[in-house]
């Protein structure tokens, strides 16, 4: 790949800058030569009032940016020069000239307009250093990642969109990687990632690559050239609308994030009373003896067979303790074991005094039959007996 080193100003660069604020991204630059936000990057992530501001405030005191990175794309129409590296950069300077946001000088809020007119000159003079990149797309793109150096680094499907860019990277950025779309405030009680890292995306990509046996880098290379995401919206909003209409009451916070693919290919041909679901639900989500939130969900789909999901909460040692010593003070003048299971056998176990540490803890009435985890419901088995014992 061939590399041409170029000096810009601030100004220059800034010739004609477009931000799109209903797709969160940097068009425009260089009098309309220059693509700031070719569809392989990353949305624009720097507006959180601190990368922003640091960018204006470097510029303020005369720093560098660091080197920036074209791409000369040798097109015969439209812009010629795509942003490789620095579209954060330049978007958060091109966003402050532009009054998109303010800066604190002296204490005091200032945007560009409002700043001393020697302030205003000394960013627009700036200089940039710019490397224009030439080389095919393979180069160029092994080139993206390699570079990818300094501020926020790129995630794992930043990178995949930028590898796969294409028709069918743009229109699925255009509905998963919007921010103001609609329907992220719904995806978010169950999808946990950030709109603009691309983690929804990814997510949504998994779930249906999952469904092939592929990756999702297999996925997206199979469709790279696509110009529909019909398959990846309509499996989507399948999974969503099922978890919707099975759980019933407002999302609870336990279940953002889990593993609802999987769960929606387990479960979903089941049929389900949702009344009956959100009483289960609501009944765990209030029980003190489930640790394990996330598992209510799966449990309940289950027919609640599988009670190691809720990480149900174990007796206390002083519990334990104090179980043994009434079990074991009523055994030894009965000429009985301390263990009701052995107690009650034919063998030489029948009499034996365990130890505290060959016992543990079990739960008289099951905690899935309605048993609590209190003193009262507490009895020590041997170990051997108590593994054995179902429905602990």
């Amino acid at each position: 790949m061939k590399t041409e080193l170029r000096h810009y100003t601030v100004a220059k660069v800034l010739a004609g800058f477009v931000y799109n604020e209903f797709e969160g991204k940097g068009l425009f630059g260089l009098a309309g030569d220059l693509v700031i936000q070719p569809e392989y990057q990353r949305h624009y992530i720097y507006g959180d009032g601190k990368h922003d501001v640091a960018v204006i405030d470097s510029l303020l005191k005369g720093y560098p940016l660091g080197l920036i990175y074209f791409v000369n794309t040798n097109s015969d129409v439209g812009a010629q020069l795509e942003v490789l590296d620095g579209q954060q950069r330049i978007t958060s300077v091109g966003r402050f000239v532009t009054g998109k946001f303010a800066i604190k000088v002296a204490g005091k809020h200032q945007t560009f307009s409002s700043l001393p007119v020697e302030k205003q000159q000394l960013i627009l003079d700036s200089e940039l250093l710019v490397y224009v990149c030439a080389g095919v797309e393979a180069e160029i793109k092994e080139w993206f990642q390699t570079i990818n150096m300094v501020g926020v680094p790129l995630n794992a499907q930043e990178l995949r969109n930028a590898i796969y860019s294409g028709p069918f990277v743009t229109a699925a950025k255009a509905e998963f990687s919007r921010s103001n779309n609609a329907l992220q405030q719904k995806w978010a009680a169950y999808v946990k990632g950030v709109v603009n890292r691309q983690e929804v995306l990814a997510v949504a990509l998994d779930w249906v690559a999952s469904g092939h046996g592929q990756s999702i880098d297999a996925y997206m290379a199979a469709h790279r050239h696509d110009t529909s995401i019909a398959e990846l919206q309509t499996y989507f909003t399948s999974v969503i609308d099922w978890i919707d209409s099975v759980f019933i009451a407002s999302p609870d916070k336990a279940m953002q994030g889990l593993d609802w693919d999987r769960l929606y290919r387990t479960y979903h041909h089941k049929a389900y009373n949702p009344a009956t679901v959100d009483a289960d639900v609501q009944a765990l989500l209030s029980d003190l003896a489930v640790t394990n939130k996330r598992g209510i969900y799966e449990y309940v789909l289950a027919g609640k067979t599988n009670p190691q999901l809720l990480d149900v909460r174990i007796f206390s040692a002083a519990t334990k303790r104090e179980a043994y010593a009434r079990q074991t003070a009523a055994a030894k003048p009965a000429d009985k074991s301390n263990c009701p299971l052995c107690a009650a056998g034919t063998n030489n176990n029948a009499t034996r005094i365990y130890a505290l540490k060959e016992m543990e803890a079990d739960h008289v009435t099951a905690w899935s039959k309605g048993g609590a985890t209190m003193l009262d419901n507490c009895e020590m088995l041997c170990v051997p007996h108590n593994r054995s014992k179902g429905n602990r």
